[in-house]
């Protein structure tokens, strides 16, 4: 298909029992957050705060969420996460910004974030669910992955989502693919795809639990140290 590439012959003759989907980067992406946080410190705050400013807050924001983001594993230590990365945040922005309180804070930080599905994703899983396939998302995300597939309205399209916080285990250990297959109805790891954009998280990981991996490049030329074997493809389109 136009769009794919692969780094020996691939592909799969017969339509896979399960198709194992990571969110970030394959199914859904963070608009620019900067632009929003601007907007919401001055709706909410009334405070007008420089973009290079934004994007250092953004920045400092992101890096602590991704080291902590297993934290997250239920409402209670979501909002807990949720408030001390947005300390982390504030410790970036002007002093007027930390004075409006912690809460404030949590609130302009979850403003600022908005996912939204690829233009081929919704597309993709219809037909993919047309034609039989179980859809499992397996993300390392906290539990907020729930919430954040029933508002880009994803939930409804797929048989159920697994993430790394609320089952203690991430990608690439074999164990959050396994439970991905059980909520797929028991698939078994041969008859089964997982497609996700990160070589190390999602090709490596599926390989280790037995399953096929097809690494999703939405920005560009894959990296060249592939295992052999392994399906690129540009657009989720082409798995179907």
């Amino acid at each position: 298909m136009a769009g794919d590439s692969t780094h020996a012959p691939g592909g799969t003759a017969a339509a896979p029992r399960a198709v194992l989907l990571d969110a970030l980067g394959t199914l859904v992406r963070l608009e620019p957050p900067a632009p929003r946080l601007r907007r919401a410190l001055r709706e909410r705050l009334g405070l007008e705060v420089g973009e290079a400013t934004c994007k250092r807050a953004v920045a400092a924001e992101i890096a602590y969420y991704r080291a902590h983001l297993d934290r997250g594993r239920d409402a209670a230590s979501l909002a807990a996460l949720r408030r001390d990365a947005a300390a982390v945040m504030g410790a970036q922005l002007p002093e007027a910004a930390r004075d409006a309180g912690l809460d404030a804070l949590t609130d302009v930080l979850l403003a600022a974030l908005e996912f939204t599905p690829y233009p081929d994703v919704v597309p993709a899983l219809r037909a993919l669910r047309s034609g039989g396939a179980r859809l499992v998302v397996v993300s390392n995300w906290d539990v907020s992955l729930h919430e954040v597939l029933a508002r880009t309205g994803l939930a409804g399209l797929v048989d159920g989502a697994v993430a790394s916080a609320e089952l203690g285990v991430a990608k690439p250990e074999p164990a959050i693919f396994a439970r991905a297959l059980e909520l797929a109805g028991g698939a078994e790891p041969a008859a089964s795809l997982h497609v996700g954009d990160s070589p190390e998280a999602d090709v490596a990981g599926a390989l280790a639990a037995g399953i096929t991996p097809i690494l999703i490049a939405r920005d560009g030329p894959p990296p060249p140290a592939l295992p052999a074997g392994v399906r690129v493809i540009a657009s989720l389109a082409s798995v179907v």
